[in-house]
């Protein structure tokens, strides 16, 4: 096999055969192939794009670099759900529960925040203990025993699109839909699940800014869920205003084990409850969304599904009392009220802008071996399209970082008053 075959085929937009992408994938994966041979490769890919049955082989490249896990010793089905990240999501912690509660295995792979997005391991990180590297043994006990597991990705999962993301970061090829859709579907292949939940973000929290870049993600998905025989179901939403109140770590698990108690906020309730009823639809609990819908409803509502979060929690070593006795364990130094100046209607610069708010208060990371306050965060007590009086409280800041009269000028020129309302809807489309 030869590079330059290989790169000067591609550059001329002559379809690459399964043995010449296993090479190029593999070759890197052991060193054989240089990074400044992968970069241009990867930018070939940038500008040309790939065909369906390169992006097919490709993905199943990144899978076959690492280890899978085996299910079949436990009773399914099982269902997996991936957000491409934003601000505020801490949907995963409530779509578990719920889905589990009838009986459909949650198991999925999550990571880490980075920027003005959060990460579920992050999140689940604030109560103490609670361990994302977990034998495969393990993962299999707790999700025989609760019904659902997460997992971080281990070196040994798809090591391929860890090395291959690291070099995407640095050479200005990371927005290239096939290569966003093969990084995010190869971490999903390498657990079984009859069914996957997409969640594709657009907006300025996100990282597809555009419908149009978003649905095409969507399909190019489905095509590689469907090339490896699993159902995939995507949900693209609104990430132009932040998901629920909580933006934080342990404010968003606060948030997520209200919600699982009935006390959720409207727009978290809606995309939880529509994603949980997509995956018991397609894993034949329901036959139809509306009636799937229903009943989750009741159950979000009853909290009945709220103990599987603690459950799964404390099987992982995570000590769960923190959030139940929140106030108690998660204290800061500062807590800034920030209040309306004019009297409006409430709309605020950006997601975007809370999120990374929200990270120099201490919650996020501007790099990546930065370290997380778990305490630190936003609480929105007013959101989109509220309207305010002057000095109405619109939002608190938790830091214990000195610099507050820094963050309240950072939070005030966040929050734009408006004379009339603006409605956002939380999901924008269904694609199945």
């Amino acid at each position: 096999m030869n590079y330059s075959t290989i790169i000067n085929k591609k550059k001329i937009n002559i379809e690459l055969n399964k043995e010449e992408v296993e090479w190029i994938v593999n070759s890197f994966v052991d060193g054989s192939l240089p990074d400044y041979q992968m970069s241009s490769f990867l930018m070939v890919i940038w500008f040309n794009g790939m065909t369906e049955n390169e992006l097919i082989n490709f993905t199943n490249a990144m899978v076959n670099s690492g280890i899978t896990y085996d299910l079949s010793d436990l009773k399914g089905p099982f269902a997996d759900k991936h957000s491409t990240g934003g601000v505020g999501d801490k949907t995963s912690l409530i779509y578990g529960p719920l889905v589990a509660y009838f009986g459909v295995k949650v198991s999925k792979l999550s990571g880490r925040g980075l920027g003005q997005t959060g990460g579920t391991i992050d999140k689940l990180e604030s109560c103490t203990g609670w361990t994302e590297n977990i034998s495969q043994e393990k993962f299999k006990e707790v999700l025989n025993k609760v019904g659902l597991s997460i997992m971080g990705q281990s070196d040994d999962v798809v090591p391929a699109d860890k090395k291959i993301y690291l070099l995407r970061d640095v050479t200005g090829s990371v927005d290239s839909i096939p290569l966003i859709a093969s990084s995010i579907m190869s971490k999903k292949l390498v657990i079984p699940a009859d069914s996957i939940e997409l969640d594709v973000k657009v907006g300025s929290g996100a990282f597809m800014k555009n419908i149009e870049d978003a649905q095409e993600l969507a399909k190019v998905m489905i095509k590689i869920g469907k090339a490896h025989n699993r159902k995939v179901s995507v949900m693209i939403t609104n990430m132009d205003k932040p998901l629920g109140k909580a933006i934080g770590n342990a404010l968003e698990v606060k948030e997520a084990w209200d919600t699982l108690h009935g006390n959720g906020p409207d727009d978290l309730n809606e995309l939880c409850i529509t994603a949980a009823s997509i995956s018991l639809v397609s894993n034949h609990i329901f036959n139809d969304l509306e009636t799937a819908k229903k009943e989750v409803t009741e159950v979000l509502k009853s909290g009945k599904a709220a103990h599987i979060l603690k459950d799964f929690i404390e099987a992982q070593n995570g000590d769960f009392s923190k959030i139940i006795d929140y106030d108690k364990h998660f204290i800061t130094k500062y807590k800034i009220e920030i209040r309306s100046e004019n009297e409006g209607y409430l709309k605020f610069k950006s997601a975007e802008s809370l999120g990374y708010l929200s990270m120099h208060l201490g919650a996020g990371r501007a790099k990546k071996e930065d370290k997380i306050d778990f305490s630190a965060g936003i609480y929105l007590t007013k959101t989109i399209g509220q309207f305010v009086k002057k000095d109405d409280l619109i939002m608190t800041l938790y830091t214990n970082i000195d610099n507050k009269n820094g963050f309240i000028n950072l939070a005030k020129q966040l929050i734009i008053i408006d004379s009339k309302p603006s409605s956002q809807e939380t999901i924008i489309k269904l694609i199945d």
